[in-house]
């Protein structure tokens, strides 16, 4: 009998694809279209987002042609809670987000592997440029990048259990992109040419501010701009509309350029300063998964990325008690509070964590 597997289809070429693979490989396949929010409750038009009609139709169109069973699931609970609410209490506590990672975290591998366990399938497939791989020394799953090093997605897949790694199949790890729409051409797929998703897919404007003020009910409160020596240099609209390393859109005059160096809620102050003052050589992380070792209580070398278009940068990694810290070698610009820190040897995944704090 095939073992059975569940495809995450959004509607996109990508995982259009990883469903075509896995049925040319011998599984028994059915998708699975995950419902995430209504578009009219984060007051945009409904066919400006991955959860559009269009969407559920492109992926019932692809299934369809693939003679496989299509469900549509309603998460829209779960997504208000663990991605727009985390959403916005972190821009209120003046940290930055990744919205995609917690996606993946608590939405396609955490509920959608429930269902799959529900439906009594084994796995549970989605269309990300990362790879899965048995390591039998170490007796783990191992995460490692993407073959196609401008579309690897293994930073935002970091949080992966080695339970959930090992009911997760990630067929597109060896392809580059230009392969996967000519396969998806080659079968007549309707979303072949279809448009790579590029925002924040219940942002899709980029006016975080805007967004945050519709889900909350809340107007963002304004404070003062100061720089590092506590000095007032204007009026902002609400912490709510910087991030770290941030230039453009604060309506401050200066002799020289200004960059968001700090965020500090509890004053509803943001300070603002030199670029040179955006650099820090040590971080810190909390709630941290690792993969590839069971522990990082002796220090490793590895490269470290801080946000998902980082190039990763060689550092020393260690733990003490549940908390990550990462020493680079040169200083990194703007490495932001909420954002993840991942750790890499070569194209394996070692683990990372959501970044708490840095020293200069």
């Amino acid at each position: 009998m095939p073992e059975k597997a569940l495809i995450a289809m959004s509607g996109g070429v990508d995982s259009s694809v990883a469903a075509l693979l896995m049925q040319e490989a011998g599984y028994e396949c059915a998708g699975a279209t995950m419902h995430l929010f209504q578009n009219e409750d984060a007051g945009i038009p409904r066919e400006k987002t991955c959860c559009s009609l269009d969407d559920v139709t492109d992926a019932k169109a692809v299934a369809s042609r693939l003679g496989m069973l299509h469900y549509v699931f309603n998460f829209t609970g779960p997504f208000r809670t663990q991605v727009m609410q985390r959403f916005a209490d972190c821009y209120a506590r003046g940290i930055t987000p990744n919205p995609c990672i917690d996606c993946n975290r608590f939405l396609k591998f955490d509920a959608l592997l429930q269902r799959m366990q529900q439906m009594a399938f084994d796995y549970v497939v989605t269309g990300h440029y990362a790879r899965v791989e048995y390591d039998a020394a170490s007796g783990r799953y191992l995460l490692k990048k993407g073959m196609d090093e401008s579309k690897d997605q293994s930073y935002v897949l970091y949080a992966l259990t080695q339970e959930q790694l090992r009911h997760v199949r990630l067929p597109l790890g060896t392809f580059r992109k230009e392969e996967i729409r000519e396969i998806a051409a080659r079968h007549g797929f309707v979303n072949a040419r279809k448009k790579d998703s590029q925002d924040i897919c219940f942002v899709p404007d980029g006016d975080y501010g805007a967004f945050l003020e519709r889900f909350t009910g809340q107007a963002p409160m304004p404070g003062e701009f100061v720089d590092s020596q506590g000095n007032v240099l204007g009026t902002h609209r609400g912490i709510e509309h910087y991030t770290i390393g941030q230039r453009r859109g604060l309506g401050i005059a200066a002799g020289h350029p200004l960059y968001v160096c700090d965020i500090q809620p509890e004053t509803h102050r943001v300070v603002l300063g030199g670029n040179e003052e955006l650099f820090s050589d040590t971080l810190t992380a909390e709630d941290v998964n690792l993969i590839a070792v069971p522990d990082l209580s002796a220090p490793m070398e590895v490269t470290a990325k801080i946000r998902y278009r980082h190039k990763a940068q060689p550092a020393l990694a260690w733990m003490e008690g549940d908390r990550l810290h990462v020493r680079f070698a040169q200083p990194q610009r703007a490495i932001t509070r909420g954002q993840a820190v991942v750790l890499y040897r070569g194209d394996t995944v070692i683990g990372g964590g959501t970044i708490t704090g840095t020293e200069c």
